[in-house]
C-alpha cells in the first residue's frame, strides 16, 4: 500500500479529479495549502521594491492524498500527470510524492490492510 500525494495548481483540481475517477480512483482527500518551489527562485530575483528585495507571499496550491493498493499507484500517477500539467508543462505545475503506507484501518468496519482502502 502507498500514499500518492500531489501538490497541484488550484485551477487544475477539477481536471485531475475527473481524470482520477475515469481511471477508477474515486477516494481522495484534498487540502488547500500554500508553498513555493522552483518558481520562488525566479520571483526572488525579480522582486525589488524601492531598491529593497521583497519576499513574495506563499502561493496557493491544492494537495491531494490518495491511499492506493500497489496496483493503482502507477494508474494514479499517470492520471495526475495527464491532467495537472499546463500545456507542455511550466514551473509551478506541481509535484507528486509516493510514500509507503504501513497500515490502513477503516473506522466504520474496522477492516485493515488493502481491503480498508
Amino acid at each position: 500500500m502507498k500514499i500518492v500525494t500531489a501538490i497541484i495548481q488550484p485551477d487544475k483540481l477539477d481536471e485531475v479529479r475527473e481524470e482520477l475517477v475515469s481511471a477508477g480512483i474515486s477516494r481522495i482527500t484534498t487540502s488547500r495549502v500554500t508553498g513555493h518551489g522552483q518558481h520562488q527562485k525566479q520571483l526572488d530575483s525579480e522582486r525589488l521594491y524601492r531598491g529593497q528585495k521583497v519576499i513574495p507571499n506563499l502561493l496557493p496550491k491544492v494537495r491531494l492524498d490518495i491511499a492506493c493498493n500497489d496496483e493503482y499507484v502507477e494508474i494514479a500517477i499517470e492520471a495526475i500527470l495527464r491532467s495537472a500539467k499546463h500545456g507542455e508543462g511550466r514551473i509551478g505545475d506541481g509535484k507528486i510524492f509516493v510514500t509507503e503506507l504501513q497500515r490502513c484501518i477503516r473506522i466504520r468496519t474496522e477492516e485493515q490492510g488493502p481491503e480498508a482502502i
